[in-house]
């Protein structure tokens, strides 16, 4: 019996020629990890290739939600958030499926929490600079400067605001009201670093290289930015009156 603190979330959708990869990286690192797997009823057959990992070899750290179509990767989160909590894990993880997040940090971001006291650690690529390889320098531009907007308009001193390579602590999903969180683009991710940032939070960031997918094609778009650029003038005019919750213990 395998048995983890931790869990990683992997929202799916025709990820085939990464999925049985991804996961035996994951368990192959010397820290234990659980998988989340959440399928939004994928083509392609990402689902059959988690099924078959589950029933030949890793049936007791290895979970997958199947879904019915594309619902947006916000509610995908929200969905394998609400079932971390419900199967008591204290180290709940975003991760993408395509290894643009390198599964050797996980340990990093575990670490950034559960031994330096983080509520939140990002894997960010702008701490340091811009750690981003095989990106056209437009999007690379794109998103920087995006996250340069956010942290100008919200006040939020996080370099890399819409990363989607992510650690928190179950008190911060339990303090969260997930079902009010309203986007479901990328900027999912502002706003749940924000509402943890207004909440009182810590929030640390740990530098990763972001390597863009080399299997599959990207889900990315621009009216995917268009929603997190316009999103952040509204969560900072509803955090003019929002009233936050205490964090829980």
């Amino acid at each position: 019996m395998h048995e983890s603190d931790s869990i990683v979330i992997i929202p799916t959708y025709n990820e085939k020629e990464n999925m049985e990869n991804i996961i035996r990286a994951v368990f192959s690192l010397d820290k234990c990890f659980h998988i989340l797997v959440i399928d939004d009823g994928s083509p392609d057959g990402t689902a059959m290739i988690v099924k078959k990992l589950q029933d030949k070899e890793f049936g007791d750290r290895l979970f997958l939600i199947e879904r019915q179509g594309k619902q947006g990767l916000g509610t995908a989160y929200i969905a394998g958030f609400k079932w971390a909590l419900q199967h008591q894990y204290e180290y709940v993880f975003e991760m993408d499926a395509d290894f643009s997040h390198n599964p050797n940090d996980l340990p990093r971001l575990y670490a950034a929490c559960h031994d330096d006291g983080a509520d939140v650690a990002v894997g960010s690529r702008y701490v340091t600079g811009v750690n981003v390889v095989n990106w056209p320098m437009g999007r690379v531009l794109m998103s920087y400067f995006a996250s340069q907007y956010v942290r100008f308009v919200t006040g939020i001193s996080v370099h890399d605001t819409t990363a989607g390579f992510v650690c928190y602590r179950r008190r911060v999903l339990k303090t969260i009201d997930l079902d009010k969180i309203r986007f479901k683009g990328y900027a999912f991710q502002i706003e749940m670093k924000y509402t943890a940032y207004r909440i009182g939070f810590k929030i640390k960031e740990v530098s990763v290289v972001f390597v863009n997918r080399r299997e599959g094609t990207s889900k990315m778009s621009g009216g995917i930015f268009s929603e997190a650029l316009f999103g952040v003038m509204r969560l900072r005019l509803d955090g003019w009156f929002k009233k936050y919750p205490k964090p829980v213990e």
